[in-house]
């Protein structure tokens, strides 16, 4: 009976034990509840992912970064298009300056090329022997030619009168008849559309064989009574070459700088430029 007592008991305290392992909490009493829940959360609570306190201030950066991004990329681009845009024109530029150094070149080519012809010519007639048989000859010559020349300018027109002088220039080269005809021109047509430029090409004529003052009054003509002309600017610039020629170099100075200044973007404005890099 011993035994049985004995195991009884036992089982009693150890189920007494275990009951008071677990504490008794009146679910009507706050205090109770809310001290037991903190300090023993549960299993749920223990296993929750950590999350952002505020989520949207992070994807807001987000947004303002990717619109940076994209707003660098897009003025990228933009620069870009301007650089392309700006290297096009320039190369049509480039081209367009490079086509006008072409035709001036070569309209200074051809100047060069009469200049030469006449130096030519001059060397040719004071190689020729001084004589009688000879002077009598060119005389005969000039004669003949002068009295073809005046035959053919009877009849023409103003128009053809100025082409035909003009034609032995510039065809014929035969710049010793292209003198009297140019003359001839001026004395019966001093009124014409064409007498500026004859006075022009009069001018250059004499300002090729050297006759200084004859030449400066052809120019000085068309620079004082021909304001409008197209042949001014040229007029003015042979103007200053003749000053140089006589060793005026203050002259030739101002008539130079007067070209750049009234024609700044011209062809003899250029050509006074490099004349004024000489004085």
């Amino acid at each position: 009976m011993i035994k049985p007592i004995i195991t009884v008991g036992l089982i009693s305290f150890t189920g007494a034990w275990a009951f008071a392992q677990a504490p008794v909490v009146d679910l009507n009493d706050p205090e109770e509840t809310t001290e037991t829940r903190t300090t023993t959360p549960s299993i749920a609570q223990a296993t929750r992912p950590v999350t952002i306190a505020n989520p949207t201030d992070v994807e807001t950066r987000l947004m303002i970064l990717e619109r940076k991004d994209k707003s660098r990329v897009e003025a990228q681009q933009r620069v870009q298009q301007q650089l392309d845009t700006l290297q096009s024109e320039v190369d049509e530029l480039r081209g367009s300056i490079e086509l006008h150094n072409h035709q001036l070149e070569q309209i200074l080519q051809r100047q060069r090329d009469l200049y030469l012809e006449l130096d030519k010519r001059f060397a040719n007639i004071d190689a020729q022997p001084v004589g009688n048989s000879g002077v009598a000859a060119g005389v005969n010559t000039q004669s003949s030619g002068s009295a073809s020349q005046t035959n053919t300018s009877i009849g023409q027109s103003e128009e053809q009168a100025y082409q035909s002088a003009v034609n032995l220039i510039l065809k014929e080269r035969d710049y010793d008849a292209a003198v009297p005809a140019f003359q001839r021109f001026l004395a019966s047509y001093p009124n014409s559309s064409y007498t500026d430029n004859a006075h022009y090409w009069l001018g250059q004529l004499l300002f090729n064989q050297q006759n200084w003052s004859e030449a400066r009054e052809q120019f000085s003509a068309v620079v004082n009574k021909f304001a409008n002309s197209p042949k001014r600017a040229d007029a003015i610039l042979k103007l200053g070459m003749v000053a140089k020629a006589e060793n005026s170099l203050s002259e030739a100075r101002t008539l130079f700088e007067q070209v750049i200044s009234e024609y700044p973007d011209s062809a003899p404005s250029r050509l006074a430029t490099e004349q004024l890099k000489s004085l």
